[in-house]
């Protein structure tokens, strides 16, 4: 298993030229070691449009922002989907404060972004300055110019931030190699400088930090007349392959046969059994390279692939996609997965901490469903969890009660994200389509891959099984699909003591026509929370008839009997 990690070199170099102030301004942010993983690194140059007030102040506002802003935004989402909501926000504040503020004017800058993360360089860029990859002596120039094509207009920007009040930006992905040199340039520098005099300038393999102010040395010697900034990056070394920093882990394991209890992998030694289904089997073992080796500390739960069932290529993506939502989730109510060290895991499975409690599947069987209370607390915890992984663009696809386990002190936690749906992610053959008929919606019967709106069906029946033990379309056959051309039983039938507003919220979440459930799961959330502090009546004891009515009317029909004995005793 390799233990690759991005590894670079930057350097930066300015210069004013024969203008009054430098409206250029540009950075790399390194970040910590998890942003990088996470998030790569982010270099970005920015040119104040000279015709326009604060353009300076543009320049540097929008490179400062977009960086918070990317970092803000979670890494499931994928690079550009990040950068260009980062961008868009800001792009939207600076359209308007060149309208209504006289001291920022028609404010606007140029952008060029290169985020760099794995073994890829992702470019966003608006207006002219510049984004260039050199390998090998080839220069290759990653964004074009937005300027007027008209002779002597070549200045003139149509596309900037700040100069609409949508930026559009272009996005170019290029892959990375060690020795690869990146370059970003503001038209004060590329402007005086040919091709070919950049590919020498580059080829010297210099410092970064050299390198990029013998560019700007080379642009002043030219004669420019604006400010020239260039930002050189040195790839030293690559990262993991990016569907998302993940998938190195996973190169030359092998897929093997699921062991049994009592085998040792990689220091795990199998204790017991605790699910062998379809697709996998997993294991309760005690982690013996642990510190202490001995207790709950050690206590780990080993997921292994089967197979014989799912093909080897469906099992290693699911793997993969479980390994990293697991890892990334930050959420008390969906499970983790743990990291091994560097050069510890032989084979494909994952590691997940033990969670001492029971399924809500095996709760059900053995106790029944809980009292109204107690249940909406449930329910608020796994729609909690829900929303977590769709924020994060994530969708669960197989929520059911067997992969939702009430712990012990009380907590709850959404496992199994080996069907799940993640943005870039290859998704499985028609064979290996995921979900389990009684839970899944109409739509994926007809071919749906499954989203947000399927996943608070799921969601919904998850709910009515809790409050009833049975489904609202009646038991399913596991090859079939509900009928859903007649309404679902109303759940109160089956509990009396359901209150309506409950009643009607896990209606609308299994509506079959996906329009009309709840327009996502955090309003379904926002109603439980309201009818449990408002509306939810305390536990009350039910009335004989409401509990056993052939006993009530037995005891009527008794009651009868000895009145009317005692009418004929006295006549």
């Amino acid at each position: 298993m390799t233990d690759a990690r991005l590894e670079i070199a930057a350097g930066f170099a300015t210069a004013q030229g024969p203008k009054p102030d430098n409206q250029d301004f540009g950075g790399v942010h390194l970040g910590t070691a998890t942003e990088q993983r996470e998030h790569g690194v982010v270099a970005v140059i920015a040119d104040g449009v000279s015709g326009s007030k604060a353009g300076r102040a543009a320049a540097e506002l929008t490179t400062r922002s977009f960086i918070d802003g990317y970092l803000d935004q979670n890494p499931l989402n994928g690079i550009a989907a990040n950068g260009i909501k980062a961008l868009r926000g800001f792009n939207r504040w600076l359209h308007s404060r060149g309208k209504i503020d006289p001291a920022m004017e028609a404010a606007a800058t140029t952008f060029t972004a290169l985020i760099l993360r794995g073994r890829e360089a992702t470019a966003l860029h608006v207006g002219d300055s510049r984004a260039w990859h050199f390998r090998d002596g080839v220069l290759t120039r990653l964004t074009e110019d937005h300027t007027r094509a008209q002779a002597g207009m070549g200045h003139v920007l149509y596309r900037a931030v700040g100069i609409e009040a949508d930026v559009k930006l272009d996005v170019r992905h290029v892959g990375l190699q060690p020795h690869d040199r990146l370059l970003l340039t503001t038209d004060g520098a590329h402007g005086l400088l040919s091709d070919e005099a950049i590919v020498r300038l580059l080829g010297r393999r210099g410092s970064p930090d050299a390198d990029a102010k013998a560019i700007v040395a080379a642009a002043t010697e030219a004669g420019t007349r604006d400010n020239a900034t260039a930002i050189v990056i040195d790839v030293v070394q690559t990262g993991a392959p990016d569907w998302e920093a993940i998938t190195a882990e996973a190169e030359g394991l092998v897929i093997q046969p699921p062991p049994e209890v009592g085998d040792n992998v990689d220091g795990f030694h199998l204790t017991r059994l605790v699910a062998d289904g379809r697709y996998t089997r997993l294991f309760l073992a005690r982690d013996t390279l642990a510190k202490d080796g001995l207790g709950d500390a050690g206590a780990v739960v080993l997921k292994f692939p089967k197979t014989a069932v799912v093909s080897e290529r469906g099992a290693r993506i699911a793997f993969l996609r479980e390994a990293f939502i697991g890892r990334r989730i930050d959420s008390p109510h969906v499970g983790r997965v743990l990291t091994l060290e560097t050069g510890r895991q032989g084979r494909l499975y994952i590691v997940q901490p033990f969670y001492a409690g029971t399924t809500l599947h095996r709760r059900l069987a053995e106790d029944g469903p809980p009292e109204i209370a107690p249940g909406i607390d449930i329910a608020l915890k796994l729609a909690r969890g829900v929303a977590a992984l769709h924020r994060a663009g994530v969708t669960h696809r197989d929520i059911k009660p067997d992969n939702v386990i009430l712990e012990a002190d009380g907590g709850l936690k959404l496992v199994d994200l080996g069907v799940a749906r993640l943005r870039r992610a290859e998704e499985f053959a028609e064979a290996e389509a995921p979900g389990t008929p009684g839970f899944k919606a109409p739509e994926m019967f007809d071919g749906e891959v499954g989203d947000a709106a399927t996943d608070q069906f799921a969601l919904g029946v998850t709910l009515y099984r809790l409050f009833t033990k049975t489904y609202p379309w009646g038991e399913v056959d596991p090859s079939d699909a509900p009928r859903f051309d007649k309404a679902p039983t109303p759940p109160s039938r089956h509990r009396p003591d359901m209150p309506a507003w409950l009643d009607a919220a896990i209606l609308r979440a299994i509506a079959p026509n996906r329009d009309d459930r709840f327009d996502d799961v955090e309003e379904l959330i926002r109603v439980l929370e309201t009818g449990s502090a408002a509306a939810a009546p305390p536990p009350r004891t039910l009335s004989l008839i409401e509990r056993d009515p052939v006993r009530f009317w037995q005891g009527v029909s008794l009651l009868l009997v000895v009145l009317l004995a005692i009418s004929l005793a006295t006549r």
